[in-house]
């Protein structure tokens, strides 16, 4: 959690714990973001890592349905990248082979961020691509996997 706080702070943001509608939220004109009190250290750490998905990624408010959809979607991959380390969830995803649940209590995550996480990853045979779009070569990662099993 230190980090994240450390990380909020290089961004100029307030963190403070506030009850609301949300269990966390992102005020981009105060430079405020707000976590409910008594939150699992786990799920707080989920939240204040969408919320600064939210920053990093210059969201704004919207009343439009997809778009805001796209930004929750958007804000839940930035914070599942940031922290889930890549060899650890391969690591974790063979030890737990897929189960979800046990997936997100071993990488210290809520599902929600390890299912982000999966929505990355595309696995074409033994290759594993990190971020992938279309057109030849348009990936942010390639890795060799074999065989996982």
């Amino acid at each position: 959690m230190h980090d994240l706080l450390k990380l909020a702070h290089d961004l100029g943001m307030e963190v403070y714990e506030g009850h609301g509608k949300h269990l966390g939220g992102y005020r981009p004109g105060e430079n405020r973001i707000r976590i409910r009190p008594g939150l699992f250290r786990r799920d707080a750490r989920g939240v204040l890592a969408h919320e600064l998905g939210h920053v990093v990624l210059e969201h704004r408010p919207t009343q439009l349905g997809l778009l805001r959809k796209r930004q929750e979607l958007a804000a839940d991959e930035w914070a599942a990248c940031y922290l889930i380390d890549r060899d650890r969830y391969a690591e974790v995803e063979r030890l737990r082979d897929g189960h979800l649940a046990s997936m997100a209590f071993d990488l210290d995550v809520v599902p929600e961020l390890v299912r982000a996480y999966q929505r990355r990853l595309l696995r074409l045979g033994d290759v594993l691509y990190v971020a992938p779009r279309m057109g030849s070569g348009q990936w942010d990662e390639k890795h060799d996997i074999g065989e996982t099993h």
